[in-house]
């Protein structure tokens, strides 16, 4: 299994305080990081699009855009990198806001040195770099009953609720499906192009990246085979608006999981997998 270190990995730093900037570029690539630089939220923006970084540190006060505009462009393109914030704030309405918006964490500048930038970059490229290798490993074996007559269909589970994905997980595999099984939305992405499974069910509210995105990408995806996976959202949300955003970005069914049991759950599934 290739390390970090083995990995030449790109960290894009969006941040206007110059000196600030060259702290943290400094002490990231004498670790072997390859660092590109933004000054300001447009440049930031081009360079996510034509970089394609492994990680984003970003500050959210920056001119011609702000970190919040950044992180709208990057959740309506759809774009899974892994966002540590660095802000002068730290009030916690803000802190909350970044991470609703996909952030995975945030730094205060004035409590943090360079080495912790660090730590915290290592510690989440680790996180990624063991998910990739994980789902990459062709030994991974799905939840599968004994003594169930198998499909041969495969079904992703993405859901962040232990217990949840526990029982549906059981009764689909009873059902003679093997059920992958992902807790967060950049998981959920990476199983979906590794697996490619023959039906997605999706919750909406996840770690890291929400339903609504990863529905998104996986229809705007160059591979059919993947872009035409059948996907059922399943949600505590079930306002009009969220149902239709669904259905346009082109989901195949919405299900609150209030109003639905495992088992009518497990017959919607069988429903469109045999259409």
């Amino acid at each position: 299994m290739a390390t970090i270190r083995e990995k030449k990995y790109k960290i894009l730093i969006l941040e206007d305080e110059k000196m600030l900037m060259h702290l943290i570029a400094s002490k990231l690539e004498k670790e072997g990081f390859e660092v590109k630089k933004a000054f300001d939220g447009d440049d930031g923006w081009e360079k996510i699009k034509s970089e394609r970084p492994d990680l984003i540190l970003l500050d959210i006060i920056m001119p011609k855009m702000n970190g919040y505009e950044v992180l709208e462009k990057m959740k309506t393109e759809g774009l899974n990198i892994p966002v540590i914030i660095i802000s002068n704030s730290g009030q916690p309405v803000e802190i909350e806001k970044t991470k609703e918006m996909g952030a995975v964490d945030y730094l205060i500048k004035t409590e943090f040195e360079p080495a912790e930038v660090l730590k915290k970059v290592e510690e989440y490229l680790d996180k990624k770099n063991q998910m990739e290798v994980v789902i990459a490993d062709e030994s991974i074996k799905p939840r599968q009953a004994e003594g169930v007559r198998k499909l041969g269909l495969n079904v992703l589970l993405v859901e962040d609720d232990p217990f949840l994905r526990e029982i549906c997980s059981k009764k689909l595999t009873k059902e003679g499906y093997a059920v992958y099984e992902a807790a967060d939305g950049a998981e959920a992405l990476n199983a979906v192009k590794k697996i490619k499974p023959h039906i997605v069910l999706l919750d909406v509210i996840l770690p890291t990246m929400d339903g609504f995105q990863i529905l998104k990408g996986i229809r705007a995806d160059q591979d059919k085979k993947i872009s035409q996976i059948p996907i059922v959202m399943l949600s505590n949300l079930g306002q009009e608006d969220d149902i239709k955003r669904a259905m346009e970005l082109g989901a195949n069914d919405y299900l609150v999981k209030a109003h639905f049991t495992t088992e009518e759950i497990a017959d919607r599934v069988n429903s469109i997998l045999r259409k």
